[in-house]
């Protein structure tokens, strides 16, 4: 079949290139996809990417320029609009953003197909404003305040920009159909089970992984194995690092930032992995089931779709993956890492890896060219009927 985007100029639109986190890892597909693509992002830090994208022909925005922008870029968050519209895409076939925050909102020349990658509609100028700006002072609050309603705004404004959201998960198209009143499709993104080892016997100790941001209530996971008297490594590294540490009991133990070779040890030596926030999709629970460990997680959000919980009919042994806690609490936690242990040896770890595996990058490379593929096509006749 003929490559209908053979020869068509590509913009990919993607809001800052500063590190290889989730939405990076997506990135490196798009590219890996498209790569005569011209690459637009507000920052890029040289370096901090993988091969694949320093590669690209990447234009940059007037954020680059702007005084300590490789460690406080979040600061100018009020600038980001306008750094997105000034880009010029005119000329291009058809845009792919790989938007968190304003990438979504790149002007077009009418015409122009814009197929978006949506990782969630910004979540801090909606509802999770309070779990990223609660503990501010009042003056520095109302502040943040203004600016969180004028993104708002600007944010529902643009949402037409786009004519297919492909979301992340369904947790995050029932926002884009809340906010923007937009129809979605779903594509999971990526997950390198391939990096990760199974684990044998039963593990040493349980995990938690992430950035130490409040929402993701890593607090939880700590107190309730300080309740429980049960060892806890706590990987990661954040903002909330402080406070974690004083609530902290004599079985936690922190070991700061890891490389993806320790995460592979991490993994597949932990008895489990705590997951108490509610995320848009959360790829590390996936991560521990490639490594053949169930998950112990709040039952809501993206971990609905990614994690096959204990349930009537549904046993560690015909395809449970975890144990799901109902209450973003304590003693609900405490209470789900009790049920875990009653179960503990009955988790086959070749039937996490499997589930895992319908996951996997080559998978979401697929079903991106696909996408991508048929909605350029669909566009085309659009304009030709």
């Amino acid at each position: 079949m003929m490559n209908p985007l053979a020869g068509k100029k590509i913009a990919i639109v993607h809001d800052w290139c500063t590190g290889m986190r989730g939405g990076e890892k997506v990135l490196e597909v798009m590219c890996e996809l498209f790569p005569d693509a011209t690459l637009f992002t507000l920052l890029h830090i040289k370096g901090a990417m993988s091969e694949t994208i320093e590669k690209m022909d990447i234009r940059t925005s007037f954020v680059q320029n702007l005084p300590k922008v490789e460690t406080k870029y979040r600061y100018y968050l009020p600038l980001f609009p306008r750094a997105i519209e000034k880009f010029d895409v005119s000329g291009f076939d058809l845009i792919v953003s790989s938007s968190h925050c304003v990438a979504k909102g790149v002007k077009r020349t009418p015409g122009t197909p814009h197929y978006c990658y949506l990782y969630t509609p910004m979540r801090y100028v909606y509802e999770m404003f309070d779990d990223y700006f609660g503990k501010s002072g009042f003056l520095k609050r109302a502040a943040i305040g203004l600016v969180a309603r004028r993104l708002r705004k600007w944010d529902i404004r643009t949402a037409d920009r786009v004519d297919r959201y492909v979301a992340i998960s369904h947790h995050i198209g029932a926002r884009v159909q809340k906010y923007y009143q937009r129809d979605y499709h779903v594509i999971y993104p990526p997950v390198s089970v391939d990096k990760f080892e199974l684990g044998s016997g039963k593990g040493e100790y349980y995990l938690s992984i992430g950035a130490f941001a409040p929402y993701k209530r890593v607090d939880l996971a700590i107190r309730a194995c300080n309740k429980l008297g049960r060892r806890l490594v706590v990987v990661g590294s954040g903002q909330d690092e402080k406070n974690l540490r004083k609530v902290a009991g004599p079985t936690v133990e922190f070991r700061g930032s890891a490389t993806d070779e320790e995460l592979v040890g991490y993994y597949k030596n932990a008895r489990a992995m705590i997951f108490p926030g509610i995320e848009d999709f959360g790829i590390t629970p996936l991560e521990s089931m490639a490594s053949g460990r169930p998950v112990i997680a709040l039952g809501k959000g993206g971990a609905l779709e990614t994690i096959k919980g204990v349930a009537a009919g549904l046993s560690p042994e015909n395809g449970a993956t975890g144990v799901f806690f109902g209450e973003q609490t304590e003693d609900s936690c405490a209470d789900a890492i009790l049920r875990f242990e009653e179960l503990e040896s009955r988790f086959v770890p070749g039937v996490l890896r499997k589930h895992a595996e319908s996951f996997s990058r080559e998978r979401f490379k697929n079903e991106l060219r696909e996408d991508v593929e048929t909605f350029y096509e669909s566009q085309k006749s659009k304009v030709r009927s």
